[in-house]
């Protein structure tokens, strides 16, 4: 099947040809006629399908016809964070490029003023987060009354971020008449409720299981042993096996999971620290800190981007060879969606976990979830070839480098006793060196004016070198002592 058997008008398919497109994904092969009906859709699919053109491409149609009022977009497209959102921004400006389609993107981190003044000239197509979305209805520069398509995207990981109350509220803004477009890349129990609650009369499209892994990923768990001593000694373990790893595979760029934001600042010093260029990615990073970091990444600017969940869903970025999970994902759906990055529009890649005795759990949940085990791998040496990166210095062992403070004191001695020991076996010609001056030498008890043994000891109530006041119970002594008169 092409792109021009689902009744998609010549200038849209004039753009998805100067894209690189010819041949549709299954998703987008089932979902856009049904768009194009005007059904209500809930679309199922594993991340990296192509779920985004299969609501822009027949969306830039619809509306190609018809203007927008001020204030009063004709549509509108929820996002769970905001790279996703700017993702879908830059689709319509590929795909629409032929169409004299305006957009607005609402994400946090932009100036309100100019959002509101965008909006205040109106918009086709409205991107947003759901926080944004909502404060900038409240301080009336948005009205909701003239939406005619609705699309709630990735919504399980909506569920995931809290973000369905918001979701509910946007919806009872709406008006009645809409087409409701809701994707997600697996299907818990909870977003089929909420389907139920938002659509009427779905048609359900689904291509693949639900969190189920693309066939052309090459996954590999390594496994790594017991750490000699604590947490830091565990952490630093896998850093290793990290730069061991990426100099094992030498990846075109990469992305590398953590689960916390501390451990990405810590995982993106380590790899720059050994000659690995990397960037990071997270939550806590200003919204125009995030877009150049991405932009870079995209251009090949930077080869490897250490980032939290926050990038695990929607980013397309063309040909991501690899991705590492420093961390194994405590949610088993993550898995799907982190190593979803790589493997994509029919490419190879490659996903590397990282596990340590303490991830089993976490690993069983993944392998009940896609229902096929990890394939385990052992660590090789790096190979070698141009443009690889140094070899990393070997890190202080994990007894030395964690020794705790009070083992310390106990190698001293261990130290002083070696030393003691060292003299006992030094040979008897070195003992017997200046054997004049030694006879010479007189012990130090010698030299010691000798106690004279005649003397007798002081009484017990003789009162040394003080007298004693009556009724202070202590000796007071004699300098503080001075004669009384009367009449002083």
């Amino acid at each position: 099947m092409l792109f021009s058997d689902l009744g998609l008008s010549e200038d849209l398919l004039k753009a998805v040809d100067d894209a690189g497109y010819s041949e549709p994904t299954p998703i987008q092969a089932e979902a856009i006629p049904y768009v194009m009906m005007g059904r209500d859709i809930l679309g199922c699919a594993q991340t990296g399908t192509g779920k985004t053109a299969s609501f822009t491409l027949p969306m830039i149609d619809i509306l190609a016809q018809g203007r927008a009022k001020a204030r009063m977009p004709r549509s509108l497209i929820l996002e769970p964070t905001r790279e996703l959102a700017a993702q879908v921004a830059e689709n319509f400006d590929i795909y629409g490029k032929n169409h004299k389609l305006t957009k607005a993107l609402l994400i946090g981190g932009e100036n309100l003023g100019d959002q509101a003044k965008i909006l205040n000239k109106g918009v086709d197509v409205l991107i947003a987060t759901p926080g944004r979305l909502i404060d900038m209805f409240e301080r009336g520069h948005l009205l909701l009354n003239d939406v005619k398509i609705f699309v709630i995207d990735e919504s399980d990981r909506m569920l995931d971020m809290g973000f369905i109350p918001d979701v509910e509220r946007i919806a009872s803004m709406l008006p009645p008449l809409k087409t409701t477009l809701l994707f997600s890349a697996t299907m818990p129990r909870e977003i089929k409720k909420l389907a139920e609650q938002f659509l009427m009369n779905p048609k359900e499209v689904t291509v693949a299981p639900p969190a189920t892994t693309a066939d052309t990923i090459v996954q590999g768990l390594l496994m790594l042993g017991r750490a000699p001593r604590g947490m830091g000694a565990e952490q630093k373990m896998k850093r290793e096996a990290l730069r061991k790893l990426i100099n094992q595979e030498q990846p075109r760029n990469a992305l590398i999971f953590c689960n916390r934001k501390r451990d990405v600042d810590v995982v993106y010093r380590s790899l720059n620290r050994h000659g690995l260029e990397a960037a990071r990615l997270h939550g806590d990073m200003s919204q125009p800190m995030r877009m150049e970091t991405l932009a870079k990444f995209k251009t090949g600017e930077m080869k490897y981007l250490v980032c939290s969940d926050v990038a695990a869903r929607g980013l397309d970025i063309q040909e991501m060879s690899h991705v590492f999970n420093f961390d194994v994902p405590t949610h088993a759906e993550d898995y799907v969606h982190r190593i979803g990055r790589t493997g994509r529009a029919g490419r190879e890649g490659h996903a590397f976990t990282i596990a340590v005795a303490a991830d089993g759990k976490y690993i069983d949940a993944i392998e009940r979830l896609t229902k096929a085990p990890i394939p385990r791998i052992e660590l090789g040496g790096a190979k070698g070839g141009n443009g690889r990166a140094p070899e990393p210095p070997p890190e202080a062992p994990a007894e030395e480098a964690d020794a705790a403070p009070e083992d310390k004191p106990k190698r001293r001695r261990r130290r002083g006793r070696r030393k003691d020991a060292d003299r006992a076996e030094q040979p008897d010609a070195q003992a017997d060196a200046k054997p004049a001056e030694a006879a010479e030498a007189k012990p130090k008890e010698d030299r010691r004016p000798k106690r004279d043994k005649a003397r007798p000891k002081k009484a017990d109530d003789e009162a040394p070198r003080g007298n004693k006041v009556k009724g202070l119970g202590d000796h007071v002594p004699a300098f503080m002592m001075r004669e009384v008169k009367l009449g002083d």
